[in-house]
């Protein structure tokens, strides 16, 4: 058997990745043949004793429906007691005639107008297939979408009742996860050859269940195709960053982290410990004098202070401070806690050359005249920069702000609202992975955009897609926690794109760790610092998390 390929696709990549398949010489029946026996084999793993028992297969008009016949045949033959239902299945193909020659029964939806036979033998089975619909169908609407409905009402009603989708949920879109109408709730999802991008979005994440992969003999895929990957310990793994045994901390780097502010002093807290905890060697925190005073900032911690504006926020005469101390550091962090006063609006625009720059007068930190000068912009000379929370909310302040950051020398880690304000639209796209990769191609920067299910995308148009969502991190602070550790992976010398990928694999191992332990709620963004390095330690030693 061949290896499971790591790629998500779209519907038409995976038109693409056949039909390349059958120009190398495989043939259309042979790879139905492998998704059918790959969609058995996984039944009769998952929810064996099948033998002597109730299988309704439920069987649309397309391929999937071909290789849900494929897999009737199969589990006839293993001894289930296999009932077709099919729906605007008309043409009589060799499939359909092989399970006819095994005498399976068989009804057909015009044959059951109010749905009678169909309750019936979902009252008796213990598994239903669903092969009504394939990756490039439309929503179901008036007896497909009652056919669905009365699967998932019993579905909701029997304890013992099990249901595998073939590819995907029928009536889930196969590139964005939308569901327009309704759709079938699988415990399983067998996707056939390529995991489908809409069984990792959500709404459609939460309609797959459990999801395998059933290869079909693709072999080398075409590079032309730009695949996103699944985020796996295996790729994570590859990407941790040595710790030699006579290092010292210099080895590990140092992050400088600009955050906090008098209402949000506890973000900055948490993006350095975040930092910490993957092993940067040294963290400074850059902040105001009164942010320190509110901070309880583990000791390890060396400290910045820098000038302030009106209210404890952090000012644009910070600059020269930064200035004189960036150039030992190997990450830099901008944002976490940081407010968005005007004075440290114009801090943020002037280090990436986004302001004028001022002349001004000064005593001690009070500026006391101020001229706009019209020089052109500058930008201070920044290392590798994580920026994140109020940091992207300030940049997307500034028109054009993207045309003036220097290519691939940052990580943006927007959640929805903050990539919709980046991008200046009121709402995004469903399709997460392609607004990830455009905007990362566009801006030329890494993004990290976060979410229940998570996109890591590279500005040369790789993505990564994370399938981590988990409520117990859905708590204030954590996004601070996950830009720490991005920053302190990058300052160990894990290049920005890797660095965004293992980061969100640590900070979710972090979280499913302390969901096992705590549970779904009260989990706090605190919780998770502890368990970032035994996720480190987990995943060097090949360990599950939980």
């Amino acid at each position: 058997m061949e290896t499971e390929l790591p790629f998500v696709v779209t519907a038409a990549q995976m038109r693409a990745a056949e039909e390349a398949a059958v120009a190398r010489g495989d043939d259309w029946t042979v790879l139905m043949e492998r998704a059918g026996v790959g969609v058995a084999t996984a039944a009769l793993h998952h929810f064996a004793p099948l033998g002597g028992r109730d299988v309704l297969v439920l069987v649309g008009p397309g391929n999937n429906g071909g290789d849900a016949l494929v897999a009737a045949r199969h589990l006839a033959d293993a001894g289930a007691q296999v009932l077709l239902y099919c729906w605007r299945r008309t043409q009589v193909d060799a499939n359909l005639s092989a399970c006819r020659a095994r005498h399976l029964r068989e009804v057909h939806a015009t044959d059951d107008p109010d749905g009678k036979l169909l309750s019936a033998a979902l009252q008796t089975a213990v598994l239903v297939i669903d092969g009504l619909l394939g990756t490039g169908a439309r929503p179901p609407q008036a007896d497909l979408a009652a056919i669905i409905t009365t699967v998932n009402e019993v579905r909701s009603q029997r304890t013992d009742l099990r249901v595998l989708s073939i590819d995907i949920p029928s009536g889930v879109a196969a590139d964005d996860g939308r569901v327009a109408t309704v759709a079938i709730k699988a415990d399983l999802t067998v996707a056939t050859g390529l995991l489908k991008r809409g069984v990792l979005l959500w709404p459609g994440r939460g309609y797959a269940g459990t999801l395998v992969v059933a290869p079909i003999g693709l072999g080398a895929l075409d590079g032309a195709l730009t695949m996103s990957t699944r985020l796996t310990a295996a790729q994570a793994r590859l990407l941790l960053p040595a710790r030699p045994a006579d290092a010292h901390k210099g080895v590990f780097g140092k992050v400088l982290v600009l955050a906090g502010s008098i209402n949000y002093p506890g973000a900055a807290v948490l993006a350095c410990a975040g930092a910490q905890r993957v092993g940067a060697g040294l963290v400074t925190l850059a902040t105001g004098r009164n942010v320190l005073a509110l901070a309880s900032l583990p000791p390890e911690v060396t400290l910045l202070p820098v000038a302030e504006g009106d209210w404890g926020a952090i000012g644009p005469a910070a600059i020269e401070e930064l200035a004189d101390d960036l150039p030992r550091y190997q990450a830099l962090l901008i944002g976490p806690g940081l407010g968005q006063a005007e004075a440290t609006r114009s801090l943020v625009l002037r280090l990436f050359g986004l302001d004028q720059v001022r002349s001004r007068t000064r005593v001690g930190f009070v500026a006391v005249g101020e001229t706009e000068d019209h020089t052109p912009p500058h930008t201070v000379e920044l290392p590798p920069t994580v920026i994140d929370a109020d940091g992207l909310n300030l940049l997307a302040s500034a028109h054009g702000w993207f045309e003036r950051l220097p290519p691939e020398r940052c990580v943006l880690t927007p959640h929805p609202g903050e990539m919709r304000r980046l991008l200046g639209v009121a709402e995004l796209p469903p399709d997460v992975v392609a607004v990830a990769a455009e905007a990362a191609q566009r801006w030329r920067q890494t993004v990290v955009l976060k979410g229940a299910t998570t996109v890591i995308a590279a500005p040369d148009g790789r993505t990564v897609i994370h399938d981590g969502a988990n409520p117990a991190l859905a708590t204030a602070g954590a996004g601070d926690v996950l830009a720490g550790a991005i920053a302190g992976l990058i300052a160990q010398g894990c290049g920005l794109y890797d660095a965004a990928v293992l980061g969100v694999y640590l900070h979710s191992a972090a979280g499913a760790k302390a969901r096992l332990t705590l549970g779904d709620a009260g989990v706090v963004a605190g919780d998770l610092l502890p368990l970032l390095p035994q996720a480190i330690r987990d995943l060097r030693a090949n360990v599950s998390t939980g």
